[in-house]
């Protein structure tokens, strides 16, 4: 039983200062709310879709990333009209006519930013850097010789994968690399090798290889106290919850919902350190597994803050750049919080080139970006378990339940049909995107398996 109420539907002026709101009862759902959060989704994708990576016409805009989506915002994310001001990368969405619009603004090589309800239009927003030119390098730094020779007509290993009506959803992208380069690549919908989608919780993935990154170089130690400083008052027992914990979704923490939404931090444009360290204990640390991207954006707070006690500042695009993903966006709240539970942005060659990392376990032209023992501890199913089809490691899932495929997959897996699923054993990464809906879902086990059996026939 929920025992704090569902803070999604309390807006207003104490969101907008940062208070926490009293209610004892979770109010009903609002419809004005409900309009205002499809403004902010809105112009949101809209943005992000238009400006991250090579960009996507408005038409397809409106076909893939607007469609198949919450359905009690749908309606009015169709309906409301995005204001594109194309030079200063700006999109506006006007809800009511009495309020503001829901703007987003684009920041360069950070993706797009996206203001409060309530929020006065700012005139620009800070371009932040620019991509490193690496696509003349060899693969995978570049993308020269990515792929091994294309034979004439399809080889009985494409013909074995390439049914993807067979396997549900509405696919994308999809990319298979063996032995370290890619064996078939084929995109749908016009998408090529530069359109960038939304992660959604692979972005999960990506945090947990980010907070890696810095355990390899000595910069935290995810068995102790995350380091969130709202926590370290005497007395509150939030201040023991570990980094490892948060990782495993196992802080014992209640959340607004458990699952993929964070309407007030991804539609609302509310800060993610206020939204995040406000919630009580409900369980034990370790106790119980509640999926819930409180629990990663606060591990994201605390890599952050333990990188600046080593005063290194958290940069995720400098992390990308160094494994060629140079068309790879991780987006931030208002005041420069990455959200690294769902909003980053990319292709699927940049996600292949995740995949390589932890296929290379860790090792990346030669050096070590990950610890030795990183893959072992991100896909050791420690701790409380959810239930279904996949176990939980540390920010990745296990096939450790499904039959026909090696003990060793695991994967990084977003809503909607993004997923990164990685065979040591078979020196496998795959990497399919997609618009998938509630009525019609990848069933990535069975893609996999089916991935499994054709490369027998190799």
């Amino acid at each position: 039983m929920a025992i704090v109420p569902d803070f999604r539907l309390l807006v207003g002026a104490a969101l907008l200062a940062g208070a926490v709101p009293a209610q004892a009862q979770a109010p009903k759902p609002n419809a004005e709310l409900n309009r205002a959060w499809a403004a902010g989704y809105r112009a949101a994708f809209v943005c992000s879709s238009l400006w991250n990576g090579a960009g996507k016409p408005l038409d397809a805009i409106e076909r893939d990333e607007l469609t198949g989506i919450y359905p009690e915002i749908e309606a009015d994310v169709r309906a409301l009209k995005a204001d594109v001001d194309a030079t200063g990368k700006r999109v506006s969405v006007r809800y009511r006519d009495d309020m503001p619009p829901r703007v987003a603004a684009w920041s360069g090589r950070e993706g797009c930013v996206t203001l409060p309800i309530g929020a006065q239009p700012v005139d620009a927003v800070a371009a932040v850097g620019r991509r490193a030119d690496l696509d003349g390098r060899p693969w995978p730094l570049g993308d020269k010789g990515a792929r091994w020779p294309i034979p004439k007509g399809m080889t009985k290993f494409e013909r074995a994968v390439m049914n993807m009506e067979g396997f549900g959803g509405r696919t994308s992208s999809l990319l298979i690399v063996k032995k370290g380069r890619i064996s078939l690549e084929r995109y749908w919908g016009g998408h090529d090798l530069h359109t960038a989608q939304r992660t959604f919780s692979v972005a999960k993935s990506i945090a947990a290889t980010l907070i890696g990154h810095a355990v390899q170089q000595g910069r935290i130690d995810v068995t102790k106290p995350a380091m969130i400083a709202d926590w370290q008052t005497q007395g509150d027992p939030r201040g023991a919850i570990t980094t490892e914990q948060l990782m495993r979704m196992a802080s014992g923490l209640a959340s607004d919902t458990a699952g993929n939404r964070s309407d007030a931090v991804y539609m609302g444009g509310a800060s993610v350190r206020q939204w995040t360290v406000q919630w009580p204990l409900l369980n034990p640390p370790n106790t119980r597994y509640r999926y819930a991207n409180n629990d990663t954006l606060l591990a994201t707070l605390s890599l952050k803050a333990a990188l600046a006690k080593a005063g290194t500042p958290l940069d995720p695009a400098a992390f990308f750049d160094r494994l060629g993903m140079t068309r790879t966006f991780v987006e931030h709240d208002k005041d420069g919080d990455y959200i690294l539970s769902s909003q980053v942005w990319t292709t699927a060659r940049d996600l292949a080139r995740l995949g390589l990392l932890y296929q290379n376990d860790g090792m990346w032209q030669g050096e070590r970006l990950l610890p030795a023992d990183w893959r072992r501890f991100v896909t050791t199913p420690s701790g409380p378990q959810p239930d279904g089809a996949f176990g939980y490691g540390a920010g990745f899932w296990l096939f450790n339940k499904s039959k026909g495929i090696p003990a060793d997959a695991f994967g990084a897996f977003g809503n909607r049909g993004q997923y990164v699923v990685v065979i040591p054993s078979r020196d496998l990464v795959i990497v399919r995107q997609g618009y998938d809906d509630d009525k019609n879902r990848l069933d990535i086990a069975k893609l996999v398996e089916a991935v499994v059996a054709a490369d027998d026939m190799r």
